[in-house]
């Protein structure tokens, strides 16, 4: 993520291993700051993946 060269726009990134999802955010204002989002998980009684789907149509729709 640090070396795409367009600094000006905040970039998006996605982390997961399977069962756990966690978004990233990237903004180079001054100097490089990552956000986070709180952590994701298809293995609780209540499934995330229907949040995970949702953030990942909101980013689709924001990036196109």
């Amino acid at each position: 993520m640090l070396a795409n060269p367009h600094l000006e726009k905040p970039l998006f990134g996605l982390v997961m291993n399977g069962s756990d999802f966690i978004f990233l955010k990237l903004t180079r204002v001054n100097q490089p700051e990552y956000a986070f989002s709180d952590q994701f998980t298809l293995l609780r009684r209540e499934n995330e993946l229907y949040k995970v789907l949702s953030i990942l149509k909101k980013l689709g729709t924001i990036l196109i």
